[in-house]
């Protein structure tokens, strides 16, 4: 089955999941680490591109001096009107925009950050051609991305679920896409071909990924990500079916409260 046009896909219900599931299990550590790197850097105009619902820019409001300007922005427009429901400790800008072509000047900003996004880009190259385009001299791009799916026991464990449930067509988003792009190499060499010419640092950071229950894990990658439209484009009926064979998944590996799984991802740093 073609994930064309669905691996993108984050609109109706999936805001609200995924700020209420993913979030706090996985995202948040990962944020302040972000912010905490951003900061070190004293810019004076930083520039969030995949934002999502806004974990990171809530961080970096709450980390950085309130006279340092963020602009936030998001492809996918409901994904951004979520986090400017939820609002900041401060005010922020934000702008629905494409990391394939933003609307900004050139050399306007001291950092570009991105948690999580840049696998989600169709041409990775380009996008960081953009970032560079959009930083000042000196300026620097930090991002993450998330290391291969075996070293990320929650979405390696729903994802072996989902093969078996659907066994002449398993849904591969979460290994396709968030956990599609961890090679070193690949990450320096499109890194390279966007025209960055300094070596990145690669810092690979492991975490732990915890929910209260197991059911909240399969909530929030069967429900809260795309893997719901790779389920309901399998058989829509089986939404609730499949959430609860996640969750078993889960509970037998993990236990059914306070699982803890290991999460792991790279975070890179590379100056203009």
């Amino acid at each position: 089955m073609s994930s064309s046009g669905t691996d993108n896909l984050f609109s109706r219900y999936i805001p609200k999941l995924y700020e209420t599931y993913m979030v706090p299990m996985l995202f948040e550590p990962y944020a302040a680490d972000i912010a905490a790197r951003v900061a070190k850097r004293s810019p004076k105009r930083v520039l969030e591109i995949a934002a999502g619902t806004g974990v990171v820019t809530r961080a970096l409001a709450s980390t950085l001096p309130k006279d340092t300007g963020i602009v936030a922005t998001d492809l996918n427009q409901p994904m951004l009107d979520h986090a400017a429901a939820l609002g900041t400790a401060r005010p922020v800008e934000w702008r629905q925009a494409d990391a394939m072509e933003m609307p900004f000047d050139d050399e306007s900003f001291d950092a570009v950050v991105c948690q999580f996004g840049v696998m989600f880009f169709p041409d990775k190259a380009k996008a960081f051609a953009e970032a560079r385009r959009v930083l000042r001299p000196g300026g620097v791009l930090i991002f993450n991305a998330w290391d291969r799916i075996e070293e990320n026991e929650f979405a390696d464990t729903i994802t072996d679920a989902l093969a078996l449930a659907f066994p002449d067509d398993p849904p591969r988003f979460m290994a396709r896409v968030p956990h599609g792009y961890f090679d070193k190499a690949t990450l320096a060499q499109d890194l390279a071909a966007g025209g960055f010419t300094s070596k990145p640092e690669i810092v690979t950071l492991a975490k732990r990924s915890r929910a209260k229950w197991a059911r909240d894990v399969a909530i929030a990658i069967c429900q809260g990500t795309p893997v719901r439209n790779e389920i309901e484009a399998r058989d829509a009926s089986r939404l609730e079916e499949i959430t609860d064979l996640a969750a078993e998944a889960i509970a037998r590996r993990f236990g059914f409260g306070d699982v803890d799984g290991k999460m792991q991802a790279h975070v890179v740093t590379v100056e203009r």
